[in-house]
């Protein structure tokens, strides 16, 4: 599994210059490239929460709660910051940087936003979307920003990424789940297929539960899905519950599906000494690709 901790940004200085960092304000000017789309490490000490932040109370226990969930798994989802001089006024996300403080970070990974960069924004941020290596939070994150911050609609974000519209609904959807479950989507210790099945349930203990289950008995997306439904609909009979099968055919079963990115099952015998494995495809291009792992 890789690192919960993953860091999501460069530091500032990795990317620029103590002297460039302080001229670049402006999409105009020279390196503004290296901060537009990307996500980069701020010191805390360099930023500033907005003077005009219509929020003005925020609740002590959440922000603790908040701090305590930093402290444990980092902070997620990046703030949005607007670049002055050598400092950044919050745009958004002043809530995780209070939190950040209390959980004694020193730098918080942010988008930076800067004069005249809407045009660049929006033109890094479809480039990005494109890119394979996004894992499914920072696809949803990309999706995100398009909407709020460049002000597309979902019809026109649809054409601009040549997604359907519920394709971009059902990613977004996955920053409603608890910032635990968003990490573990990160890390691939689930699936975003898992956590769809997840945010089906509305309620935050529910999505807890399940999620613990997934990890738990290392079910697939459609063990999940029936699981969920399970879960809303509780007085239905539970069906027969498939035998756990050895924790290394279940990394067998995960590698194959990454591989194939189709939904692999594998059945064993209580030792694991015999079975088999089942392979699911929706069509003749997802067979193809199948058939085409394999000489035949």
């Amino acid at each position: 599994m890789k690192d919960k901790k993953r860091a999501m940004g460069r530091g500032l200085g990795a990317i620029l210059s103590a002297e460039s960092k302080a001229s670049i304000n402006s999409a105009t000017d020279e390196g503004a490239d290296k901060f537009v789309g990307n996500i980069v490490e701020v010191p805390l000490e360099d930023i500033y929460p907005n003077a005009s932040q219509p929020r003005t109370y925020f609740d002590e226990k959440a922000l603790n709660d908040l701090a305590q969930s930093i402290k444990t798994l980092g902070v997620i989802q990046p703030i949005t910051l607007r670049k002055e001089g050598e400092k950044f006024e919050i745009i958004s996300g002043e809530r995780r940087y209070r939190a950040s403080k209390i959980a004694g970070l020193k730098s918080l990974p942010a988008y930076i936003r800067l004069v005249n960069d809407q045009e660049m924004l929006e033109m890094a941020l479809v480039e990005n979307i494109q890119r394979e290596d996004l894992d499914a939070i920072e696809v949803a994150l990309t999706y995100q920003r398009l909407l709020e911050e460049i002000g597309l609609t979902q019809e026109n974000l649809s054409q601009r990424v040549g997604k359907e519209r519920s394709t971009i609904t059902n990613s977004i959807r996955l920053l409603r789940l608890a910032p635990q479950i968003q990490n573990a989507i990160r890390s691939g210790e689930i699936s975003a297929g898992h956590g769809r099945a997840i945010i089906s349930l509305e309620e935050a203990e529910s999505q807890d539960l399940l999620f613990k289950k997934i990890v738990k008995e290392g079910l697939n997306v459609r063990q999940s899905e029936q699981a969920a439904n399970l879960l809303k609909n509780p007085q239905k009979k539970a069906p027969v519950s498939k035998p756990a099968i050895p924790n290394h055919l279940k990394k067998i079963q995960k590698s194959l599906s990454d591989i194939l990115d189709v939904n692999v099952e594998i059945k064993a015998a209580p030792k694991g000494t015999k079975g088999k494995i089942t392979l699911d495809f929706k069509n003749q291009e997802q067979l193809d690709t199948i058939l085409s792992h394999f000489r035949l």
